[in-house]
């Protein structure tokens, strides 16, 4: 399974990372890469605990994304 996850540094440093289609599902770490490791383990244990009490496993629909363009006013 895929999903989109939301990557957002800290004002002091580090980063929080979060899964829109899993809610609650949110970590951080202290680099990007540790960020990303952190949620990939947060994923497989949300995923396995949906899977423990029979729920059904979220996943996304589809994506879509917006573009906008600076100093076109």
């Amino acid at each position: 399974m895929k999903y989109t996850v939301i990557l957002e540094r800290e004002a002091d440093g580090g980063f929080v990372v979060s899964v829109p289609v899993l809610p609650g599902c949110v970590s951080q770490g202290d680099t990007r890469e540790e960020a990303l490791a952190n949620i990939r383990e947060a994923i497989d244990l949300y995923v396995d605990d949906c899977l423990a009490a029979g729920d059904p496993v979220p996943a996304e629909d589809s994506l879509e994304y917006v573009e906008l363009k600076t100093g076109t006013r």
